[in-house]
């Protein structure tokens, strides 16, 4: 079946696998051209060919370098000629253990990667299109940022941070984009292995919807927020938990 092209054009972060790419793929069947973004060559490339070459570009980088985010949205100007939707999905969790014992330097790294670069990248769209021409932002938080998430403090801190950089970049980007956020519970990716490999009978058992997250139930939600469907939405953390977040009621 051919895809009707959309007109509009979509710069995803963090998307050759995962809760990226899911997005990416709700993207390009609604008919959006979609430039990906990750660390390898190799990961980019094979996404882009399950993709479609002739709808999806790539360019690898570390979302924390600036000069790679000045290169990823000159490169999406280049090719497609604006960019209507930024999708802040690029993040990293790299300890596991006490928030009484993070070492500080690895919790400025996660900062850098999982807040500042999603800022620095709006800014980026900002100028190249968005400020002109308006369009739509959405960041991957998590429900680590509105909750209590033992053993990932530094991960839930810095989505905490993305819960609130979407409050301020929507204040001030309204009337033009609109900005919200996704806050995702345990979906299974190779980033979240390490939270339910071994033991994910047990870890589903706690969700009411008796499942896991897939990277698809995520793409479906960024779809949404940056549809003409959520036009009087801005500012908001939509919650996508497969209702987990219910077990903290009493009883």
């Amino acid at each position: 079946m051919t895809v009707q092209d959309s007109g509009k054009v979509a710069l995803i972060t963090g998307a050759s696998r995962g809760i990226g790419y899911g997005i990416a793929e709700a993207f390009v069947a609604r008919g959006d051209r979609v430039c990906i973004t990750g660390r390898g060559e190799d990961a980019l490339k094979e996404a882009v060919e399950r993709l479609g070459s002739d709808r999806v570009i790539a360019i690898a980088g570390k979302a924390h370098d600036e000069a790679h985010r000045a290169a990823a949205v000159e490169r999406v100007m280049e090719t497609f000629g604006r960019v209507d939707f930024l999708v802040n999905n690029a993040g990293t969790n790299p300890v596991f253990g006490p928030i009484a014992e993070l070492d500080l330097n690895v919790v400025r790294k996660v900062y850098e990667t999982n807040v500042i670069s999603a800022l620095g990248f709006a800014q980026q769209t900002w100028k190249a299109w968005q400020k002109e021409n308006g369009g739509a932002i959405v960041n991957i938080a998590s429900v680590a940022g509105i909750s209590a998430s033992p053993f990932v403090g530094a991960y839930g801190m810095s989505k905490a941070a993305m819960v609130n950089l979407t409050l301020q970049l929507a204040h001030e980007f309204a009337p033009v984009v609109r900005v919200n956020s996704i806050a995702p519970a345990v979906v299974r990716t190779k980033f979240a292995e390490a939270l339910y490999e071994g033991r994910e009978a047990e870890v589903v058992a706690s969700y009411p919807l008796g499942r896991l997250g897939a990277p698809q139930d995520i793409g479906g939600a960024a779809a949404f927020l940056t549809s003409g469907q959520s036009d009087w939405i801005t500012g908001q953390t939509l919650v996508v938990d497969g209702g987990i977040l219910l077990n903290a009621g009493v009883g």
